[in-house]
């Protein structure tokens, strides 16, 4: 493997790549000789057009969506290697506060959205016999937090998802693993602290629940989900790798 690109000739689809984790996934990629169609509802992620960068605008929520990335991937790069489920929205709330729309909102995009796009990629990777699935779970797909019922589920379902999914498709040479992120500093993590009576507190809090005493990077996660998709990670299928600070090892 060419250790200098070691994505080189490979084609990725990126959801959520407007921003955070998602943006530093698609700019780590092409750095590693990737082609990347950068996914997002946010119109900002034509910011990111470039000559390995396909842009798209559409909503994870429409299979429609996912058809298009496929179709711009194959259209503009002539294949398709890597999918990164990474769009995702977040509600803090219990059971009780949480509203029937907001499940079922949070749901299509945090779990319909992943359905969606491995229902469009599978095709084509089985065509190839070969093709590498990485969808971006959380800590809150393997403990119990407080105030994330619907989050909670719709991660835990993520989980659930690969682990299936690695068994029907490993036959036809299709990996499929999750990265588990605890805290990482990106815009969900913002808005939960402005949301709180004391923000430094609340991050004080974040730091001291993770025994490395810290909150990850973007890019940090950038590189787990770069090595997952990569021929690194040749015999690894199923797999759920937690990128925590040790979070979920207490």
């Amino acid at each position: 493997m060419n250790q200098a690109k070691p994505l080189d000739g490979k084609v990725a689809i990126v959801t959520g790549a407007a921003g955070g984790v998602g943006r530093a996934t698609v700019e780590l990629l092409t750095r590693r000789g990737a082609s990347v169609v950068a996914e997002d509802v946010d119109a900002n992620v034509a910011n990111l057009e470039a000559p390995n960068v396909a842009a798209v605008a559409g909503d994870v929520r429409k299979a429609g969506t996912a058809r298009k990335a496929v179709e711009v991937a194959l259209a503009r790069f002539g294949r398709l290697d890597i999918l990164v489920n990474n769009a995702a929205v977040i509600i803090t709330k219990d059971i009780l506060s949480t509203e029937e729309d907001e499940w079922n909102d949070l749901m299509a995009v945090n779990v319909t959205g992943v359905f969606h796009h491995c229902r469009a990629v599978l095709p084509e990777m089985i065509k190839q016999k070969s093709g590498s699935i990485v969808s971006v779970s959380s800590i809150s797909g393997l403990v119990g937090l407080p105030l994330q019922a619907a989050y909670c589920a719709s991660k835990g379902a993520i989980v659930q998802l690969t682990r299936q999914l690695a068994v029907d498709y490993a036959e036809h040479g299709v990996r499929v693993n999750s990265v588990a992120p605890g805290s990482v500093d990106t815009p969900f993590l913002t808005r939960y602290l402005d949301s709180q009576p004391d923000p430094v507190a609340a991050e004080r809090a974040i730091k001291a629940a993770h025994p490395m005493g810290r909150i990850g990077s973007p890019q940090e996660i950038a590189e787990v989900i770069a090595f997952l998709a990569s021929d690194a990670s040749s015999f690894i299928t199923g797999a759920i790798l937690s990128a925590d600070g040790g979070y979920v090892a207490r």
